[in-house]
């Protein structure tokens, strides 16, 4: 199996990733690792990463210089890994616990699920997500489980009867998903892909899985900005989080942009009006805009070398 890792001008992160796959107790995999960002991030990442980690497992650098996004980023590793059965694709700022791939791969194995997700959680303890639900009518996306005690015990079934995606951050995608699935929707770029992703490949008949030992620490939006402060946050994650939840209504239930278009503005208004984050809402308001239009890809501020 290969385990996917997207790069953008951040090889600490990924030192520390690494670092932490050392400690897997399952250890047969490969590690390839997608440097989205220029030349220079792509040396940066070379001086730094190693060839292989301290079990022998092979990690391979890919530059895509030309930043497809994430979605781009996690097409490329599984192309560079393609004879895999399985592919573990993993945000740079997650910290796997040792048993985490072992659960994940335990469940997979049972053979009536195509993808597997785990416990996301937040270095407070607290769960971020145990599993995502998608909601249509609302444009709206729901972790599962969140705000848990993440030692707490938490029922599969619970969780997989009401799951209908499985958080990009970490999640287990089989052979079989990939080839009935597909890739990534690229022109996403960034937020909402995998989101996209599961909701295409259950409309194809695979099934989603949860295994709630895989235990995954995730330092939310060390890239992105994303955790800041709400009136810190900076436009790219808010811009692109409204403009692809209502380019997924689009592209999946169009019928649902109805009740979705006004159910978004109200939702964001909500979010950031009585925290005074006027700014943060304009951002929002623009990428609805930007979903009206149907704008895909890397936004146009980003500018070509981005």
């Amino acid at each position: 199996m290969s385990i996917c890792i997207v790069a953008f001008h951040n090889p600490g992160d990924i030192v520390e990733c690494l670092a932490a796959l050392e400690e897997l107790d399952h250890r047969d995999f490969e590690v390839v690792v997608c440097e989205n960002g220029d030349a220079s991030a792509y040396q940066a990442l070379r001086q730094v990463a190693p060839s292989e980690l301290s079990g022998g497992q092979p990690v391979q650098l890919v530059h895509a210089p030309t930043n497809p996004g994430y979605a781009g980023g996690v097409n490329r590793c599984i192309a560079a890994s393609r004879d895999a059965d399985a592919w573990w694709v993993l945000n740079p700022d997650a910290r796997p616990d040792p048993g985490a791939l072992t659960a994940l791969l335990d469940r997979l194995t049972m053979g009536d699920v195509d993808a597997v997700g785990g416990c996301l959680y937040y270095p407070s303890g607290l769960i971020q997500a145990a599993g995502g639900r998608w909601r249509p009518r609302l444009a709206r996306v729901e972790s599962l489980g969140r705000d848990r005690p993440v030692d707490q015990p938490i029922e599969r079934h619970a969780i997989e009867s009401r799951m209908t995606f499985i958080h990009g951050a970490a999640m287990l995608v089989s052979a079989r998903f990939v080839d009935v699935a597909g890739p990534m929707r690229e022109d996403y770029f960034l937020y909402c892909e995998e989101v996209e992703w599961c909701v295409r490949a259950v409309k194809a008949g695979l099934r989603l899985g949860f295994a709630p030992d895989a235990r995954i620490l995730h330092a939310q939006g060390s890239t992105t900005g994303s955790a800041d402060d709400i009136r810190k946050r900076p436009r790219l994650p808010i811009y692109m989080d409204e403009r692809n939840k209502l380019l997924l209504v689009r592209d999946s239930s169009r019928a649902d942009l109805l009740t979705a278009l006004p159910a978004a503005i109200l939702l964001l208004v909500l979010r950031y009006a009585p925290k005074g984050a006027w700014a943060q809402l304009r951002y929002g308001l623009q990428g609805i805009l930007a979903a009206l239009r149907n704008e895909r890809g890397k936004p146009r501020s980003m500018g070509k070398a981005a």
